[in-house]
């Protein structure tokens, strides 16, 4: 039997996000599941719908979408992982386009751009998070305008509002990875944006079980092209890795508020630690680009970027004290993690003592604990 989607019963405009989050992409036809189950499957009997799990996909698909669409307020395409979603964005661009990227980009996202620049002849311009004016300015002459909002690790908020609504060439793309401030604190096609791309990986799932990536655009062509990459390039999503994308964001505004209050906490303390010399974080009153937060995001996050005093070394010893908090890559899942990040290739311009904190669910004072000890000169 089809599946009823719930789009016909709920809509975004009559609930609250959270009532959208828990009960959106949920059957509701008599003697449905509550949860689509997982279907281990990769192809179907032949005659209704479903023929092969990389074309069509597999029952689970439709309710991740249906809920980020919603949320969004666009038309949305799930993926293998977050940069899946972000090469089938790229995909959409000609040979010998103009690319713009922040200047503090994910790593993953340049090392893509950079190899087309040979393969197909892009030209890339990197323009500082906070230049409005130079973002403003290249809007009218590139293919492509690249925005992370808050940034990855420096924690820049953008000005959207304005970057968006900034005079554009015919066929061109802006888009934001909305990863960090997830659905629930920015929603860029609201502003203007033409896609909003997440790694689901990180908030949406949020506990460091899957990979997954999503991308929704506010144009339903440009979403119908984004799903043909996506078959092309057969960077689908499992069975499970849906199911327990969907899983996660049932909760994601709850986990959301507690870490988020975690990090408002940490991030004074960090703030007035006399080991700690800069903090950045977008709901401190100097961090530079506080007002734009204020101003476009309806939280300040979850991810705490801080450089610990003296050189490297200083900064490993962090990590390596500490007891709660776990010493692993990622973000955005119910524990709390940290790692140094200029380890990484592509990090040249972070500072070398800088460490990123993702705030997670644990109890603040056990998380202050920690990170005090952690912190103690030895």
């Amino acid at each position: 039997m089809e599946r009823t989607p719930s789009v016909d019963a709920l809509s975004l405009d009559s609930l609250s996000v959270d009532s959208w989050l828990v009960s959106a992409g949920r059957e509701r036809r008599a003697g449905a599941p509550l949860n689509v189950p997982i279907m281990p499957a990769s192809n179907f009997v032949l005659g209704a719908g479903r023929m092969y799990a990389r074309n069509e996909g597999v029952p689970g698909w439709e309710a991740l979408e249906e809920v980020l669409g919603g949320l969004e307020g666009g038309h949305a395409v799930s993926f293998a992982s977050g940069m899946a979603a972000v090469a089938a964005i790229f995909d959409q661009i000609p040979m010998n386009a103009l690319l713009v990227l922040p200047d503090d980009c994910y790593q993953g996202v340049v090392a893509l751009a950079e190899a087309n620049q040979i393969r197909r002849g892009w030209r890339i311009e990197r323009v500082a998070v906070t230049d409005t004016a130079g973002w403003v300015r290249r809007c009218a002459a590139a293919d492509l305008i690249w925005l992370e909002s808050p940034s990855n690790p420096l924690l820049e908020v953008a000005d959207l509002d304005v970057i968006c609504a900034a005079p554009r060439r015919a066929g061109s793309i802006l888009g934001v990875d909305n990863t960090f401030a997830t659905p629930l604190n920015q929603r860029p096609l609201r502003l203007g944006a033409d896609v909003s791309v997440h790694s689901a990986t990180k908030f949406i799932g949020g506990h460091s079980d899957l990979l997954g990536g999503v991308a929704i655009a506010r144009d339903p062509a440009l979403g119908a092209d984004l799903r043909r990459s996506r078959v092309l390039a057969g960077a689908t999503p499992g069975s499970l890795e849906v199911f327990l994308a969907t899983r996660g964001l049932r909760t994601l505004a709850l986990r959301l508020e507690r870490a988020q209050r975690n990090a408002e906490v940490l991030a004074e303390r960090l703030a007035n630690h006399l080991q700690v010399s800069c903090v950045r974080y977008p709901g401190l009153r100097n961090h530079p680009t506080h007002a734009a937060a204020r101003r476009q995001l309806a939280g300040y996050g979850t991810i705490i970027s801080f450089d610990v005093n003296g050189a490297a070394g200083d900064a490993d010893g962090v990590c390596n004290r500490l007891r709660l908090i776990q010493h692993a890559t990622s973000l955005g899942a119910v524990e709390s993690t940290i790692e140094r990040r200029a380890v990484h290739a592509g990090q040249g311009h972070l500072p070398e003592t800088l460490l990123r904190l993702s705030v997670g669910i644990e109890a603040v004072e056990d998380l202050w604990e920690d990170l005090d000890q952690a912190l103690a000169v030895r």
